[in-house]
């Protein structure tokens, strides 16, 4: 980090969108790790609301009892204890470790059912800005060069066709021991992006400032590589 940015005092934050599967959490990963930047994962944080609501039985259309779930497990104690926690290659809720239960694809669909809620979106909204924090931050999801962090200092958008997509879910999946199938796997991408495209509140959008890598023939080492070279632009700026 440049002596200017030291003096503004304010992180630095790269904010990346797409839709599932384009590549955005293992890219976004790397470059926190590389920049040694703070890192939020977005679609995690509905994954493990989702989780919660089924594990207590919630209906996705219940607005009021998921947002009573997000007080509870982000914002307990005022804030100052959230019970979720993001451990290098771990999410932990209560202190249990969730992350195999909240990549299934059964957990990705109720996430993407209960992310079409105003309230709820508004609710966490002030959780997720809470992770930005000196030096800086990565935040990918679908709505962080929008609506959650609309001044990032540098906003990307990562897209890739479908077949490409379903392509990387499906050896995904199948590398877990998952049972797949490609046609339904496919189906089910495209429903998630006409719903995270279409939902009235805090869709799925390219803004006009945000730099648009097409993924279909870049692996994550060259992605993260177009990003770095962003990235070092903006800072001799900033």
């Amino acid at each position: 980090m440049s002596k200017k940015s030291n003096r503004n005092k304010q992180p630095f934050v790269i904010a990346i969108d797409g839709p599932a599967g384009s590549g955005k959490g293992t890219v976004a990963k790397k470059l926190a790790s590389k920049l040694n930047f703070h890192y939020l994962d977005s679609g995690a944080i509905y994954r493990i609301i989702a989780y919660a609501a089924k594990k207590k039985n919630i209906n996705s259309k219940s607005v009021d009892e998921l947002i009573n779930l997000v007080k509870f497990y982000a914002w307990s104690n005022m804030g100052k204890n959230s019970k979720i926690t993001f451990s290098e290659n771990n999410v932990l809720l209560d202190g249990d470790k969730i992350s195999n239960f909240i990549r299934t694809e059964s957990i990705g669909k109720l996430a993407s059912e209960i992310a079409v809620h105003d309230k709820l979106r508004a609710s966490i909204l002030q959780y997720q800005r809470s992770f930005c924090k000196w030096p800086g931050l990565v935040a990918e999801g679908r709505d962080m060069t929008s609506v959650v962090f609309p001044d990032a200092n540098l906003k990307i958008y990562l897209n890739a066709s479908v077949d490409e997509r379903v392509k990387r879910r499906y050896k995904q999946l199948i590398s877990k021991g998952n049972d797949v199938n490609l046609s339904d796997l496919a189906d089910e991408i495209e429903i998630r992006d006409r719903r995270d495209k279409e939902r009235e509140v805090s869709p799925l959008v390219i803004v006009k400032e945000a730099y648009v890598i097409e993924t279909d023939n870049l692996n994550e080492t060259k992605t993260v590589t177009k990003i770095l070279s962003l990235f070092n632009k903006k800072i001799n700026r900033y």
